[in-house]
């Protein structure tokens, strides 16, 4: 898959393009750079990108806003390079829609070992769930293979991760996951993030799907124990 697989790096530092691009290139990836926020985006929109390395600091166009403008029309896996390193700055990336992140200085085998664990959480070959779900006589509709998911047959814009969640919850209606199980079940043992984070994706789904997501009736919470989709009709 390597060869079939283009990657965008984004930073604001030519060395530390050049480092993660010749790192990437050894490992078989096509890769494409932008020192600002502007180039990114000009990349994204003129280009098929399967990936995205994004420095949160960022000339002209901040990380943030590409990462908002990115998500506000594809799902394409991102991976967020930043020098804060506090929790609250990462929860943050991700509830703007990172699927990883990535704290500087870095280790460059780490950054590859991410951006290969990424990828194949995300364009892994054996779906073994069925291709396409519906719930409450079509409010929610998800295909599995393209990655769609609909709210009364309004597409909804996911990162990779929040919708990996959504499927685990959506395939097993009922049954109650607790953040490591979700993690598990979702992501694999390869998962860079801490369970903490579902936390993130569920308010971020919630957002999504629900009427009222203060008062939600499809990703409930069960104290103490976890998460569960709550509806059982099809």
């Amino acid at each position: 898959m390597n060869g079939n697989v283009k990657i965008l790096v984004v930073d604001d530092e030519q060395k530390i393009l050049d480092v993660i691009k010749a790192y990437l290139i050894k490992e078989g990836y096509e890769v494409v750079t932008a020192l600002d926020g502007a180039g990114a985006l000009n990349i994204i929109n003129s280009q098929t990108i399967h990936l995205v390395i994004l420095d949160l600091m960022l000339p002209k166009i901040s990380g943030e806003e590409v990462c908002k403008n990115i998500r506000a029309h594809s799902q394409i896996p991102i991976i967020m390079l930043t020098a804060k390193a506090d929790e609250d700055n990462k929860i943050e990336g991700l509830a703007i829609g990172a699927d990883d992140y990535i704290t500087k200085p870095f280790s460059t085998r780490e950054l590859v070992g991410r951006v290969k664990a990424l990828l194949r959480r995300t364009y892994r070959e054996d779906n073994t769930l069925a291709e396409h779900l519906s719930f409450n006589n079509g409010d929610i509709e998800v295909d599995i293979n393209k990655m769609i998911v609909k709210k009364n047959g309004n597409p909804l814009s996911f990162t990779v991760n929040e919708f990996k969640v959504l499927v685990v919850l959506l395939s097993n209606p009922g049954e109650v996951f607790s953040r490591e199980k979700l993690v598990e079940k979702a992501f694999g043992y390869d998962y860079g993030g801490t369970d903490r984070n579902i936390d993130t994706y569920i308010k971020n789904i919630r957002q999504k799907i629900e009427d009222n997501p203060r008062e939600p009736v499809y990703i409930q919470t069960i104290y103490g124990l976890g998460y569960k989709f709550g509806r059982n009709n099809q």
